[in-house]
């Protein structure tokens, strides 16, 4: 019998068989007007689900990517900005910065910690503000999900363009870039957008435009403006990945049919089930056990058990893939994703899979009581 295989990780993430068969169809010309037809609405989605009436760049592209063309369009050589870190991806951030020429100044938590906007609005004032400001909305490399819209307060009192990190936050947990005063929002396809990897994307404000027209950064690809212009005729400045783009159309498509309060909803509850079965098997939350979290549930491994063995295990043994721990928190945690395509009993497959695979590995844990657990905080959700 062919292996069935189980996608637990908090990107890339399961894609709805619709997207799939979408993306499947025969390849079209990306200058053609039924390529120009998918475009144009996945554009006008994409403004819908990060809640702007700015323009929402698409690359061909990691979030990475993405990152970078924030990097190139907003910081100027030996210009002074922000960046907030508090796991991998807030140190990508800083080091994005420096490979340009950017005078960092990062505002480090220990992994596991939520940041803290009085600590933005603090150091900005030590320094004498900053032009530019990172922040992670959602770690995942520690589950921690911080509250962008006080940081857009300070940003905006402090006259601070406020880049956000959403790679893995949109779609999942509330993000009203017009509304909270957001300038830049990242993201990648492969998340809660329920795509193949591939896509970045970056919505723009109408602030954060005019303060790249003042950074002398070479740039070409990524260079916001020929995006802005190309897209502004629903075309693109460079080829662009078609049936990714026609993919991703149908999984915003249905996103926006679920609705995306429904979503948000449908998230906090998929993270209280894996946190109340976590807790339920014995073992002990790294991620904060709160609403917020809804992206990622991080977990440290228990006594004596290598958290990439468990990995390992799962993947290899049982056709479940999850996560391990990165930087230091190697082999220390393991992380279940509950983003994008994901129902409960996506989750209840997890935990069961988990207490299995720990059981052989001779942790002790409570057998048994971790699907049940999932189950009632579920309904009760």
């Amino acid at each position: 019998m062919p292996e069935k295989r189980y996608l637990m990780t908090p990107g890339p993430t399961p894609v709805p068989p619709q997207v799939l068969a979408a993306m499947a169809e025969p390849m079209i010309h990306h200058r053609a007007a039924d390529f120009r037809k998918h475009y144009g609405e996945c554009l006008a989605r994409l403004k819908q689900v990060a809640r702007t009436e700015s323009d929402v760049l698409l690359f061909t592209a990691s979030g990475t990517g993405a990152f970078e063309s924030a990097v190139v369009n907003l910081c100027a050589p030996g210009e002074r900005v922000v960046a907030i870190t508090a796991g991998s991806f807030g140190d990508r951030w800083v080091k994005l910065a420096q490979a340009f020429g950017a005078d960092v100044v990062p505002i480090r938590y220990a992994w596991g910690e939520t940041p803290n906007p009085d600590d933005l609005r603090a150091k900005l004032a030590e320094i004498g503000g900053a032009p530019v400001a990172f922040v992670v909305q959602s770690e995942t490399s520690t589950g921690v999900v911080s509250d962008v819209e006080a940081f857009a307060k300070v940003a905006r009192a402090a006259g601070t363009t406020l880049v956000v990190d959403a790679v893995s936050s949109l779609g999942a947990v509330p993000l009203e870039m017009d509304a909270w005063g957001v300038d830049v929002v990242v993201s990648g396809s492969q998340k809660a957008l329920m795509t193949p990897p591939g896509l970045g994307l970056v919505a723009v404000s109408r602030n954060a435009f005019e303060h790249a027209a003042r950074v002398k950064q070479p740039r070409f690809y990524w260079d916001w403006e020929k995006t802005r212009a190309a897209q502004a005729k629903v075309d693109a400045p460079f080829t662009p990945a078609v049936s990714l783009v026609i993919g991703m159309n149908v999984a915003l498509g249905l996103i926006l049919e679920e609705g995306l309060e429904n979503a948000f909803a449908r998230h906090v509850k998929l993270g209280r089930a894996c946190r109340a079965g976590i807790k339920a098997m014995g073992l002990e939350l790294f991620s904060p056990d709160e609403d917020r979290s809804a992206v990622v549930t991080a977990v440290k491994s228990p006594a004596g058990i290598d958290s990439g063995e468990l990995v390992k295990v799962l993947r290899d043994r049982y056709g479940v893939t999850i996560a391990g721990g990165q930087g230091d928190l190697k082999g220390k945690i393991f992380r279940v994703g509950h983003i994008g395509w994901f129902d409960l009993f996506d989750i209840t497959t997890a935990l069961t899979a988990i207490e299995i695979a720990l059981v052989e590995l001779g942790a002790d844990v409570v057998r048994g009581a971790a699907v049940g657990a999932a189950v009632t905080a579920f309904q009760a959700a």
